[in-house]
């Protein structure tokens, strides 16, 4: 049941928060968070333990998120808040719940700048042969961290850069693997159905191997939701960006996958050396094709890092606002939570030098401690979304601008899926530590937030 300190004290937007975002930029930011470098290149793995049943793990594991999606935007576009599942879990569950998911999640996201720069210093290290990585991270730490210190609107205008260039390249990709299947393309014959024949070569376990790879290539979705806050109209944005994200998981996620596993072998080397697109691109003899994707995989991780930086320090802000975190960052100036965004970049950057300084020991550990905690989120926004439906019902209906399918049976078979998937990582070696690592880290923020909130109310 919600705690009475919920009602007493609920979540508000963000009304000091500027609103430089137009709705180009919601519709881009949605529209690039669905593709990241999760999808370019770890995906391979899952193609190599799934085979061409790849295309139904990750049709399932979409089908989730889309849940997921619709039950954040309903409760987005009722309570537009750059908190967004933090919020609503405060809300609808109590201050422990928004605390324990915030938290959680800024984690997640300042440990990922760290990983995004790395990977990406990577890829032009490899271009740039004798130049140190950390400069490179550096670099890229620097222009993003001033992007999100100044106004709102230029981290918009990175992202919807980005994510056209993104968009372009995968459709580009789609168009001739489509030419390619039916035969049209010059130079290239159609493989037909030859490629598809052993449909699970491993089995059921390929299958799950597959579906947890995918489950977690998914990520990215929630940032719209925290930009739609500061939008010109949060509202309608959050709400047209959930609307059409059914159709952008169907065609970037799995109309890719059904083109790579169509036109090359699933057991093919270069699927895992050089991830499916290369791969794919190679076999249709498109020159210049991995120097092509390259640029595509760092445009993607220089994406996420900026929308990474920008998310972590609006959580870091919302949760402050409520009272939960040190008061510095919530500072505005311009608009714009400066110290927050600060402290983010230098939590990332920390994270990077863990990686050089013990990546055996206290890098893997954090590593771990994150595995995991995008299902956790997911599950704060189910139980929230439960709860916060039958409010909104008697109190505001006016405000249900975005409604969950079939409510209440979708969200039952949501959590139901999330469940399923915990099991799965129990059962699997490499994901049994991240969840025992990331249920750890959950159970002390949830201990925390607890804490203080009975002190809260003795207050």
């Amino acid at each position: 049941m919600p705690s009475s300190t919920t009602t007493e004290t609920p979540p508000q937007a963000d009304a000091s928060l500027s609103h430089g975002l137009k709705q180009r930029h919601l519709s881009m930011i949605a529209l690039g968070g669905v593709i990241g470098a999760g999808l370019f290149v770890g995906s391979g793995a899952g193609i190599a333990a799934a085979g061409p049943s790849i295309v139904i793990a990750y049709t399932l594991s979409g089908l989730l998120v889309m849940l997921v999606m619709r039950m954040l935007g309903e409760m987005s576009a009722a309570y537009p808040s750059s908190g967004s599942f933090s919020a609503h879990a405060e809300r609808a569950i109590g201050p422990w719940a928004g605390f324990t998911a915030g938290w959680s999640f800024w984690v997640l996201l300042c440990t990922a700048v760290g990983l995004e720069g790395i990977g990406a210093a990577k890829i032009v290290q490899g271009w740039v042969p004798g130049t140190p990585q950390w400069m490179w991270v550096a670099l890229f730490m620097v222009v993003f961290c001033g992007a999100n210190l100044t106004a709102v609107k230029n981290f918009g205008e990175f992202e919807f850069w980005f994510a056209a260039l993104k968009v372009g390249a995968i459709s580009l990709f789609l168009v001739l693997g489509v030419l390619a299947i039916a035969g049209v393309l010059p130079g290239t014959d159609s493989p037909g159905a030859s490629h598809l024949t052993d449909f699970m070569p491993n089995g059921s376990e390929g299958l799950l191997v597959g579906l947890l790879a995918s489950v977690f290539a998914y990520g990215g979705l929630e940032t719209v939701t925290i930009a739609a806050a500061e939008s010109e109209n949060p509202v309608r944005g959050v709400a047209s960006a959930v609307r059409t994200a059914m159709w952008r998981i169907a065609l970037f996620y799995i109309g890719s996958m059904a083109v790579a596993v169509t036109l090359v072998p699933w057991d093919a080397a270069e699927v895992v050396e050089k991830g499916p697109y290369v791969a794919t691109l190679d076999h249709l003899g498109i020159p210049g094709a991995g120097r092509l994707m390259n640029v595509v995989v760092l445009v993607a991780l220089l994406s996420a890092m900026n929308a990474n930086i920008y998310g972590a320090s609006r959580i870091a802000y919302s949760l402050v606002e409520r009272g939960q975190g040190p008061k510095a960052l919530s500072r505005l100036s311009g608009g714009v939570p400066r110290i927050a965004v600060l402290t983010s970049c230098v939590l990332g950057f920390v994270c990077v030098l863990l990686n050089y300084w013990r990546p055996d020991d206290i890098f893997r550990w954090l590593l771990n401690m994150i595995g995991a905690v995008i299902l956790v989120v997911w599950i704060f926004i189910a139980v929230s979304q439960l709860l916060l439906r039958r409010r909104i019902e008697r109190e505001a209906p006016e405000k249900l601008v975005v409604r969950m399918w079939a409510f209440p049976w979708l969200t039952w078979v949501a959590l139901a899926g999330m469940a399923a998937i915990f099991v799965l990582m129990a059962r699997e070696a490499d994901t049994r530590v991240q969840l025992y690592s990331t249920g750890a880290m959950t159970l002390i923020l949830a201990a925390a937030g607890y804490a203080w909130q009975r002190a809260r109310v003795r207050r």
